[in-house]
C-alpha cells in the first residue's frame, strides 16, 4: 500500500510538471539586475543571470524539476548585475551554448565566469545585429550591437551599455523586445511586450522611441529601494502617458508572460 501510494504521488507530480505548448517569458525577480527565462516545453534560453544566486530560485520555480539543461545562455553585457548569477547557473545546470556581446570586462566576477565556461568547455559565440538564435518554435533576432563599425566601439574600455545585446523574441504573432541596458540607442522594434531598458533609468527611453515600439506591456526589472532611484519618475511618466501596462519585479516578483503564438497574457 505504501509503495502504491508513493508511485501514485510520483505519477501525479510528473503529470502536473509536464510543459504545455505555450511560450513562457519570465522576468525573474533577482533584485537590481536582469535575468530573463524563455521556455518552450523543455527548451530554455536564459538571458542574463542577475547579480547573485537569486536566479536559481527563479529557474527552480519555472523549469520542470527534472530538467537540468539550458540550451542557450545569453550574457547581454559583462556587468555584475547581469553576469554574477550565471556562475551559479553553470554549476547547477548543463549549458549547451554561451552567447555574449563582443566586449569583455576585467572585473573579478567576469574572470570567474569565463574561467567556469572554459572549465566546462561550453561553446562560446559573440553575436551582432542581423544574427538570429533559432529554436524549433521561437527565435531571438539580434538587433544590436553592430559589427564594430565605429572605431573603438568593440575595444576594451568601450561603454558596455552601448554594446549590449538587444534582441526581439518572436513566437508566432507574439513579439517581445529585450533591451538589456542599451537605453535609447537600441533600435526600436515593434513588440507587444517591452523589457524596459536599463531598469527604467532617466535616459533609457524617449517618447519617439516608445511610439515606434508601441508595447502594450512594459516590464521593469529592478531591486527594491535600490540606490539608483530606478525606475525614475521620468521613465514611469513616459509609459503612463502612453497608457502602457507597467509590471515591476520589485513590486510583483517574478513576472511571467505566456503566449500561444496568437494571443498573450500575464500569468497570475
Amino acid at each position: 500500500m505504501k509503495w502504491a501510494l508513493l508511485a501514485a504521488i510520483t505519477v501525479w507530480l510528473a503529470v502536473i510538471a509536464l510543459p504545455d505548448n505555450n511560450l513562457h517569458l519570465v522576468v525573474c525577480d533577482v533584485g537590481q539586475g536582469d535575468a530573463i527565462l524563455v521556455s518552450y516545453k523543455t527548451t530554455q534560453m536564459l538571458v542574463d543571470g542577475g547579480p547573485n544566486s537569486a536566479v536559481l530560485k527563479c529557474l527552480g520555480d519555472h523549469m520542470p524539476f527534472y530538467d537540468r539543461r539550458i540550451e542557450v545562455v545569453v550574457l547581454t553585457h559583462p556587468q555584475a548585475d547581469h553576469l554574477n548569477g550565471l556562475i551559479d547557473v553553470l554549476k547547477r545546470y548543463t549549458v549547451l551554448q554561451f552567447v555574449k556581446e563582443p566586449v569583455e570586462n576585467t572585473t573579478e566576477g567576469y574572470k570567474k565566469l569565463t574561467k567556469e565556461i572554459k572549465r566546462l568547455r561550453v561553446p562560446e559565440v559573440s553575436v551582432y545585429a542581423g544574427d538570429t538564435i533559432k529554436f524549433a518554435n521561437f527565435e531571438f533576432d539580434v538587433v544590436s550591437p553592430s559589427r564594430c563599425a565605429t572605431p573603438g566601439r568593440c575595444e576594451p574600455g568601450a561603454d558596455l551599455n552601448d554594446t549590449a545585446i538587444v534582441g526581439k523574441l518572436s513566437f508566432g504573432e507574439f513579439d517581445a523586445l529585450l533591451t538589456s541596458d542599451a537605453g535609447r540607442i537600441a533600435p526600436a522594434e515593434p513588440a507587444e511586450v517591452l523589457k524596459v531598458p536599463h531598469h527604467g533609468s532617466k535616459y533609457a527611453m524617449t517618447r519617439e522611441w516608445l511610439e515606434t515600439v508601441r508595447p502594450a506591456v512594459a516590464v521593469i526589472s529592478v531591486g527594491k529601494r535600490n540606490s539608483y532611484g530606478h525606475p525614475t519618475q521620468e521613465a514611469l511618466k513616459l509609459l503612463r502617458d502612453k497608457e502602457i501596462k507597467i509590471l515591476r519585479t520589485d513590486l510583483d516578483g517574478d513576472v511571467e508572460i505566456v503566449s500561444d503564438g496568437s494571443k498573450y497574457w500575464v500569468k497570475k
